[in-house]
């Protein structure tokens, strides 16, 4: 049997699962290639609008634009806005609940306490927001190669001893799918018997099943 676990970083995911392959005893960590964690630039602005846009920095239905280095808010009617705030939550991604299945990527915001702003406040706690694309491509949904979770319809390949990576389950990623997540279950027994690697998703059905493809 062969274990692996899913660990994100930059433009790789945060999510770490627990995967073993029927086949060998082997261990290691996966890592999901097309999951997207993307970091704002600690200069931007703290928000000082009394309401609408802005009152909350990226609140949830609130707006990002896309750029080399770092994101800022736009109203979601701009033509810069690029993606959507789903989820909104304060703290470390780790130690913070997780974003939502569908999730395309994830934007980690530093604490910021400005100096002065209309309000008197301003202050933005360090948080992420779990962003969806306005427009597809969508790497976080089902098969499509990326986001922060790995979910039912994702699809991995072995990228070294014990190690597998998520990849697109259409083979248009830089490498062909060998597995893919066909069901999630409470416990290992309750997977198919064609199934010949686990994930574990975490949830209420944490245990992924994979199978050849």
């Amino acid at each position: 049997m062969r274990d692996g676990r899913g660990v994100g970083a930059r433009r790789t995911g945060m999510v770490c699962g627990l995967l073993m392959l029927v086949a060998a005893a082997l261990t290691g960590c996966q890592q999901s290639s097309g999951t997207e964690e993307r970091k704002l630039d600690e200069t931007t602005p703290a928000p000082t609008r009394a309401s609408g846009y802005g009152v909350v920095f990226l609140a949830i239905d609130e707006c990002s634009s896309f750029g080399r280095e770092s994101f800022t808010e736009v109203p979601c009617t701009s033509e810069k806005a690029a993606a959507r705030v789903v989820a909104r939550h304060e703290g470390k991604v780790g130690e913070g609940p997780p974003c939502p299945a569908t999730t395309d990527f994830v934007l980690h915001i530093s604490e910021q306490k400005p100096s002065a702003d209309e309000d008197g406040d301003g202050a933005v706690p360090q948080g992420y927001a779990c962003m969806r694309n306005l427009e597809a491509p969508h790497p976080g949904d089902p098969g499509g190669g990326g986001g922060p979770r790995t979910i039912v319809g994702d699809c991995v390949y072995s990228a070294g001893e014990g190690e597998v990576r998520e990849t697109s389950c259409d083979s248009t990623g830089k490498k062909a799918p060998e597995f893919k997540v066909t069901a999630a279950v409470e416990k290992r027994t309750g997977c198919p018997a064609s199934t010949a690697l686990y994930v574990q998703l975490g949830g209420p059905k944490p245990v992924g099943c994979a199978r050849p493809v």
